[in-house]
């Protein structure tokens, strides 16, 4: 961990230094994610908060949020992370269901689920996300509501929800996955979520997200509004102009390259216009404020096929024209995927 978090402060130099940019950027969100994050202590979180300070100009309300497994926090490390500058938390909960957990490989089980959302409240953390899975291997559509209103009883300030999908490259893609529900059930589990969030006061503002008022999540949004971001660590994705890069995924070969001082960057495409209105129109619809309709018109000009189906979408209340700009409906977030791969 010593030698990696030392990696990962040197290339946040770098790229503090790299000719990316025209002046010295503003840095509005910070997000530690992928893998788990929380298993650094609070002084090896603290060395790569500090490089970032010392890199970039950082804003003064800066949105820094960390990802957690329950397991791998307390309330005096989540402490400790806040008092880094940490202010949001994001747990990597994803079922209360005590038999389902351990098939997930997940090491917490609902106690301890419940244990690390109330040591983040104890340890002064006001914007507590909670990640959920739906469409899990024996998961019917009873046992999915009760695991969401336990959830939901806890008063998040935000929840992400994603369907489960096999990856080809991942252990149950290759090995095959425990019998996974019907379609028709998962799809009843999303529109259960929908409803009781809804119920509970939060705005369902993309796919896959629900906040309270006010708790968005920023860093997200950068994404979604297809607004530029920084990359670092093994396999970390960024998007500078018209540039989308990815660092090096082994570990060795990361901490080989960033010692030599180089930027451990092994891909890259810079995109056409065509992919990036595509990519614009797929970002944007993803939320609840849509995209400018006039870039959809831009885009079904040219293809009269998509131009019918916009418009058999428009009439079946899929997608809702209003005010210079387009979004889907509850209903068209649902079916969302037919529409955006004609997108691209």
């Amino acid at each position: 961990m010593e030698g990696y978090v030392h990696s990962v402060v040197i290339e946040v130099g770098l790229i503090g230094a790299a000719p990316f940019y025209q002046r010295r950027p503003e840095i509005a969100t910070v997000f530690l994610g992928g893998g788990t994050p929380s298993l650094l202590e609070p002084d090896e979180l603290a060395v790569i908060l500090d490089a970032i300070r010392d890199g970039f100009a950082v804003a003064a309300d800066v949105e820094i949020t960390v990802e957690c497994n329950p397991e791998s926090v307390t309330r005096e490390k989540l402490g400790a992370y806040r008092g880094a500058g940490v202010n949001r938390v994001s747990l990597g909960v994803q079922s209360l269901d005590d038999t389902i957990l351990p098939v997930l490989g997940r090491l917490h089980d609902a106690r301890g689920a419940r244990a690390a959302f109330v040591a983040a409240r104890e340890a002064g953390f006001d914007n507590v996300s909670v990640d959920l899975m739906y469409g899990l291997p024996g998961l019917d559509v009873g046992g999915w509501r009760g695991g969401l209103a336990g959830v939901l009883d806890w008063q998040p300030d935000h929840v992400s929800a994603y369907g489960l999908m096999l990856d080809a490259g991942s252990l149950w893609g290759a090995t095959g996955a425990p019998p996974v529900p019907a379609e028709e059930t998962t799809v009843a589990q999303y529109r259960g979520l929908c409803d009781a969030a809804g119920e509970r006061g939060f705005e369902h503002y993309e796919i896959s997200n629900w906040a309270r008022p006010g708790f968005r999540s920023r860093h997200n949004q950068i994404y979604w509004r297809r607004a530029e971001y920084l990359a670092a660590g093994p396999g970390g994705c960024g998007f500078v102009g018209d540039v989308r890069y990815g660092n090096t995924k082994p570990l060795a070969r990361y901490c080989a390259l960033v010692e030599e001082r180089r930027l451990p960057i092994d891909t890259s495409e810079r995109l056409t216009e065509r992919q990036a209105l595509g990519e614009r129109l797929i970002l944007g619809l993803r939320t609840v404020d849509g995209v400018p309709a006039t870039h959809l018109v831009e885009r079904a000009a040219a293809d009269p096929a998509l131009a019918r189906r916009v418009q058999t979408w428009r009439e079946r209340g899929l997608l809702i024209v209003e005010h210079g700009r387009a979004w889907l409906s509850e209903e068209g977030f649902l079916l969302s995927d037919a529409l955006f791969v004609e997108l691209l």
